[in-house]
């Protein structure tokens, strides 16, 4: 029995219950005609009937196939149907900021509402604050109900497709005012609609664009659109072509259309399957869904003809001029000695080419257009070069390949893409673009233009990336000092993070510098609610405190690794009479004061021992567990002296250049980091042998890691990356 039709007044659209069928994969038809103040109502396929809003959000629950989205058991259940009777007050008036407040409370040791999943209850709160419109963005700005907007970023950010969908369709029609973005301190931006794309920029380069919700692409019809990704394999995904990737799929999904992925295969000198691999991984990673995975190299039969066919038009011409000689008649408008040959002499050169002769390899195609444009790409682009070189997929089979100029307007029009997304450093060969297409007779293909995003610190240029990984600069192109996708999510970004922070930068058209600080802060708010929490000692000058009144005996107690989060488990603490202190903190305690003993209670420092340098040598105390720790200065860390600590090593990195952002013509080798990679032997507790590759923590006082080489053995540490926390990063020097 399906349900075939959602009725509804169009007045009060259920929010929850759409959001909820959207996510269950329901996909009844709608019909908003009811008459004000009607109930929703449910039509099945069998012609029964079924009224109420929360009536028909429990029967999406029960029926879903999404894991305990009614409750993991009859106790989660009445949790859930608790909070759905609560959710109402939300649309009160007067009563909302009570609600807001209630909920808040609720989520101050929760995560979610209720148990470790998404619920109906999230979607019944989330409806009453969405639905509220500007009042809750309002709130949600101040940060005065910090839990209850943690929360709903939170859900926003992992459900934001439907959700997003659901307040741009009916939030408006609602007249429940126009859902504006939040933007918290830290200038950390989410909206109901979709998260806000305005560019924030550095050194007074302004970003100033529209949220993505609010931007269109020209001549675009629902269902109609068609996109592509079309990196070259000659590099790892980096954050920015991230940019262009995801911009690709949210208009996909807004126009119901279709993306796929087209590797632009034309260079063999730098081209190889080693990159086509990793960036379909880094494409999956990103969670973009694709219709399909084409090359350019699939067209080259098509285009070889292409070219020869404008070769007889007399629209193209095969051109010997060196090289460096081009480039300068390109720039002063002089046209090739090369520009009035016959067709068929050009003809009898192309064959040349295509053999890969010597006559062949000194020449070019060049298409004829206009050699007095004032715009400099329209003025004789090359079409075709030689290059013996074999292809990373087709072998030897070619001499010849069709340059990206050549190559790409022809493969959009036969891919069938409506919109080609370009950076907007293209924007002087749009005019190219299309005049190519005009002369191939090839339907045409509308462009549409965003930023590019620029990091400070950052080199985004595959050539100059390949560098540092020639010249052993960095380890690979996964390295944590390395702008690539793989290189940023080794280091410990979530990937939700990232996908966050590009959205935010939206389509605008305006040159974007971005601070990493921007990035790691949003990843921060992502790991900071669920990461475990361990502790680590340094190696070096470490010192024993021996409490005198301590147990003669070891215990061991079992407590959570993270206090606010159920779900990251528990870990066994050992309490001994010997106790190892980090040495910074081991300096910093005066006899006689009384400390905190983190997870322990309150000691109290009888006695401070020092060598002839004035080093501490080692401490002693007495346990004051009655004590407050309120009045403690210092609530230091301690690992206790057993066999079992486990051996670390923590890895920091910083920036691999030394300035913001490079001028025009500087030489990046001219402003390398001497410093970009700091290691530290410590020691953790004994639970981190547990620890997975991957797995994110956090080292009490000592901030946040990822595991990058799990406990093999003894004698084998354990590397953990150190993770940015959003603070400017500070100097390895």
């Amino acid at each position: 029995m399906d349900i075939k039709t959602l009725s509804f007044a169009a007045s009060s659209p259920p929010l929850a219950l759409i959001a909820a069928a959207k996510l269950a994969g329901f996909s009844p038809s709608i019909d908003s005609s009811l008459p004000p103040d009607s109930a929703p109502t449910f039509l099945f396929s069998n012609g029964s009937k079924l009224r109420g809003a929360f009536v028909l959000l429990r029967y999406v629950g029960r029926t879903s196939t999404l894991p305990n989205f009614y409750g993991q058991n009859a106790f989660q259940t009445s949790q859930i149907d608790e909070l759905l009777e609560y959710a109402p007050i939300l649309s009160s008036g007067p009563a909302f900021e009570n609600g807001c407040k209630y909920i808040d409370e609720y989520l101050e040791k929760r995560t979610i509402l209720v148990g470790y999943s998404l619920s109906i209850a999230d979607l019944a709160i989330w409806a009453g604050l969405a639905g509220a419109g500007k009042r809750w963005e309002s709130l949600r700005k101040s940060k005065k109900y910090q839990n209850l907007a943690r929360w709903y970023n939170s859900i926003v950010t992992e459900h934001g497709t439907a959700l997003n969908e659901v307040t741009t369709t009916y939030v408006g029609k609602k007249g429940l005012g126009e859902p504006s973005a939040a933007k918290t301190k830290d200038n950390t931006v989410i909206t109901d609609k979709v998260r806000n794309v305005n560019g924030d920029a550095s050194d007074n380069i302004k970003g100033g664009g529209k949220p993505l919700a609010e931007i269109d692409l020209p001549d675009a019809e629902v269902g109609k659109v068609r996109l592509r990704f079309a990196p070259e394999p000659s590099g790892y995904l980096h954050i920015g072509h991230s940019k262009a990737a995801l911009l690709n799929k949210y208009f996909a999904e807004r126009y119901q259309g279709q993306v796929i992925i087209r590797f632009d295969d034309t260079n063999p000198a730098k081209e190889s399957n080693e990159f086509v691999d990793n960036l379909v991984k880094d494409i999956d990673t990103l969670g973009i869904k694709y219709e399909t995975i084409t090359y350019t190299s699939d067209y080259f039969p098509e285009l070889m003809e292409l070219a020869e066919k404008l070769i007889s038009q007399g629209k193209a011409y095969v051109d010997d001029t060196p090289r460096e000689q081009m480039q300068k008649e390109r720039m002063d408008g002089i046209e090739s000695k090369c520009r009035n040959h016959s067709v068929e002499g050009n003809l009898k050169l192309w064959k040349e080419m295509i053999a890969g002769s010597e006559r062949g390899l000194q020449c070019c195609v060049r298409g004829k257009l206009d050699m007095q444009d004032p715009n400099k790409s329209l003025r004789d682009p090359v079409y075709y070069r030689c290059n013996p070189m074999p292809h990373h997929r087709i072998g030897s089979k070619y001499k010849v390949y069709p340059t990206y100029d050549f190559a790409c307007p022809f493969v959009d029009s036969k891919e069938g893409i409506t919109h080609a997304l370009r950076s907007s450093e293209y924007h002087d060969r749009n005019a190219q673009y299309y005049r190519i297409q005009e002369d191939m007779g090839v339907k045409k293909v509308l462009i549409y233009e965003f930023s590019r995003l620029n990091m400070v610190y950052t080199l985004l240029s595959k050539r100059k990336l390949l560098w540092f990984v020639q010249n052993g600069r960095v380890d690979s192109w996964d390295d944590p000092r390395f702008p690539t996708v793989q290189g940023i999510v080794r280091r410990g970004l979530k990937i939700e993070a990232l996908i966050q922070f590009i959205v935010e930068q939206g389509a605008s058209k305006n040159l974007n510098l971005m601070e990493w600080d921007k990035l790691w802060t949003i990843n921060k708010k992502i790991i900071d609610p669920v990461c475990p929490r361990h502790t680590a000692v340094i190696a070096d000058k470490r010192v024993l405190l021996t409490l005198t009144d301590g147990p003669e005996e070891s215990f061991v107690r079992i407590i959570p690794r993270h206090k606010k989060y159920e779900a990251a488990g528990s870990k066994a603490t050992t309490y001994t009479k010997r106790i190892w202190l980090d040495y910074a903190d081991a300096e910093s305690i005066s006899a006689g004061e009384e400390v905190t003993l983190m997870d322990w209670g309150n000691a109290i420092l009888k006695e401070v021992e020092k060598d002839q340098d004035g080093n501490v040598t080692g401490l002693s105390g007495v346990l004051h567990l009655e004590g407050s720790v309120k009045t403690t200065k210092l609530k230091l860390t301690w690992l206790p002296e057993i066999d079992e600590l486990v051996s670390l090593t923590l890895t920091e990195f910083d920036y691999l250049i030394t300035k913001k952002k490079l001028e025009e013509g500087e030489d990046f080798v001219d402003v390398l980091n001497p410093c970009t990679k700091k290691e530290t032997l410590a020691y953790g507790d004994a639970n981190m042998r547990n620890l997975q590759r991957g797995e994110v923590l956090q080292l009490e006082r000592k901030g946040y890691f990822r595991c990058d080489v799990p406990f093999i053995r003894p004698s084998k540490p354990i590397v953990l990356f150190a993770i940015p926390d959003g603070r400017q990063q500070a100097s390895l020097k």
